[in-house]
């Protein structure tokens, strides 16, 4: 399992973004500068479960566009604070991206409300899903194993609908938004019995993939 670790950057040097204003295009700056501030891509990370059924036999020629538009995705992504960028591919066999923010960087403990600098990071994250707009958006949100489920779950749920919800306020539309959901502390990628390892588990993850109308672009030639 990937070791998640959240970017150490002071967050009070962030400006806040208002998704009112004109994004620029900072989330499209090369990789070069970007590596620093954002979450670094990991190797492949095996199927994930996101991804609705495609209809029809998906080809060796579009799944390769396809996964040429994700590692532009990707390659945006990255360039967001405090985020972590991975490479997985879907239930289809396509290829994915999965962003995790840190939860305690975007909620103060036990709450669900986004701070300033969070939302600056997600304004200019949502330029990335307003500029592929052909893609598919899923987004959990998980706690530690601290508690129990009746307050887990609730928590986790209003976390990933508050990203959710910030991300349409931004412009991005509400159609490109599949699964919003709180898993609680039932898929831990770390040892809940250290600090460190709680740290870890408490995060919100957004999974970037194909719709069914990104396939029907790549089979016709036309995804960019």
């Amino acid at each position: 399992m990937n070791k998640l670790k959240g970017a150490t950057i002071a967050m009070g040097m962030l400006a806040v973004v208002s998704c009112n204003t004109k994004q620029g295009t900072g989330s499209l700056i090369g990789a070069g500068g970007g590596a620093i501030i954002g979450g670094i891509i990991g190797k492949l990370a095996g199927n994930t479960a996101v991804g609705a059924a495609i209809g029809g036999a998906v080809g060796a020629g579009t799944g390769a566009l396809i996964g040429r538009h994700m590692d532009k995705v990707a390659e945006q992504a990255k360039q967001i604070e405090n985020a972590k960028v991975e490479k997985v591919t879907d239930s289809n066999g396509l290829e994915a991206v999965k962003v995790t923010f840190d939860s305690g960087i975007l909620f103060a403990t036990n709450k669900a409300d986004l701070n300033a600098s969070s939302k600056s990071a997600l304004a200019k994250f949502s330029n990335t899903l307003k500029e592929n707009n052909l893609l598919s958006v899923d987004i959990y949100g998980h706690t530690d194993s601290t508690g129990n489920d009746g307050i887990n779950i609730p928590l986790s749920n209003r976390r990933a609908q508050s990203v959710a919800n910030y991300l349409q306020s931004c412009g991005v539309s509400t159609s490109q938004f599949k699964n919003i959901a709180g898993k609680g502390s039932s898929e831990p990628v770390a040892d809940n019995s250290t600090q460190a390892g709680r740290t870890q588990n408490r995060r919100v993850e957004v999974f970037l993939y194909a719709s069914q109308a990104m396939v029907d672009a790549a089979n016709a030639g036309t995804l960019k």
